[in-house]
């Protein structure tokens, strides 16, 4: 089995420290969750694989037995996880019959899929559902576990909202203003625009608050991010910038063009992926992973296995153990159907 860079949650840079990430209430009472994401981790260590079934992302069927592809020297992993947006769905959100029949062949042979996103579970579901998927999903750049077989939500971290403010207050100070949005808490949290933020896609269904006053409920709610955008600089300049000034009260991610989040320290895609898969029985070191932006970079870490999509960017090919094509052109089938045939 490769073993790439894979160390266990050590390896995923988040630091699994409570930084004010407050208690959301997380849905899955029985599971005594703390909120935070250390809390998290802890109340489903040890669950096992028997307590939900990793993603059936294809069509519905039995999903094999952990393990059985290594014992039978077939697929080299135990959990296939991908990002959406840009990896596993295509330019049209859809998901490509090939890759559909890739996943279920991984599946088939020990590996089942794993949909890992910075997408907040409101505008996952959809997605899920399309793929008659019933498994784990890791949402919200991992603050939120969901049991889509079950509409559970097992897990739920949220972004102190002081904390979020005050980072807003010094990101503003230097650059000027921000326009903002959030993504509220929660199996049907909306996601609520502030004056000035452009909605870059149409299926992040939004409530737009066009004036100050009304921009002022942004905080009346729990919410799980903040996202912000800069009339003047880019994504890629707009992350650094942030993060150098309020990384130390925040976490700082760009998940794509246009889309620069703000979430609860210590809080990335690892987070959720590392709870998820100790419930699936599953370690780092059985585990590939699929992604495109920078968001995706914990998750490779923790992995034993990352693949960068063509049209990643820079900073998660530099990272990646190799690239693939492009979300478009099958570059998550190309992958797993080589892995397959050995």
């Amino acid at each position: 089995m490769p073993t790439g860079r894979g160390t266990g949650p050590a390896g995923t840079g988040a630091e699994r420290t409570d930084t004010g990430a407050g208690a959301a209430g997380a849905a899955d009472a029985e599971a005594g969750l703390a909120g935070t994401a250390a809390g998290a981790e802890a109340g489903l260590a040890g669950t096992g694989a028997g307590a939900a079934g990793a993603g059936r992302a294809p069509v519905p069927g039995q999903v094999s037995a952990p393990g059985r592809a290594r014992e039978t020297g077939g697929f080299p992993y135990r959990l296939v996880a991908t990002d959406l947006d840009g990896t596993l769905l295509r330019s049209d959100d859809t998901v490509s019959p090939r890759t559909r029949a890739a996943l279920l062949a991984a599946a088939e042979a020990g590996a089942p899929h794993i949909v890992v996103t910075g997408r907040a579970v409101p505008w996952t579901k959809k997605v899920l559902e399309e793929l008659d998927y019933q498994g784990l999903a890791v949402c919200a750049q991992g603050a939120q576990v969901y049991d889509a077989g079950s509409g559970r939500l097992l897990t739920s971290v949220t972004l102190e909202r002081g904390l979020a403010r005050r980072a807003i207050e010094l990101i503003e100070d230097v650059t000027g203003p921000l326009a903002l949005a959030v993504s509220r808490d929660g199996l049907d949290g909306d996601v609520l625009t502030g004056p000035g933020y452009e909605t870059l896609s149409d299926a992040l269904a939004s409530i737009r608050l066009d004036d100050a006053d009304r921009a002022a409920a942004l905080w009346e709610q729990p919410i799980n991010k903040v996202y912000i955008q800069h009339a003047a600089l880019d994504s890629t300049a707009l992350a650094a910038v942030a993060q150098s000034i309020a990384g130390q009260l925040v976490g700082v991610v760009m998940a794509g063009e246009g889309v620069v989040e703000l979430l609860p320290l210590g809080l990335t895609k690892a987070t959720g992926l590392s709870i998820a898969a100790r419930r699936l029985g599953v370690k780092p070191a059985e585990t590939i992973a699929f992604g495109d932006m920078p968001n995706d970079i914990p998750m490779f870490h923790w992995a034993a296995y990352g693949v960068a999509m063509a049209e990643a960017h820079e900073s998660l090919k530099a990272l990646a153990d190799e690239t693939t094509l492009s979300h478009d052109a099958d570059g998550i089938a190309t992958v797993l159907e080589r892995l397959l045939s050995h």
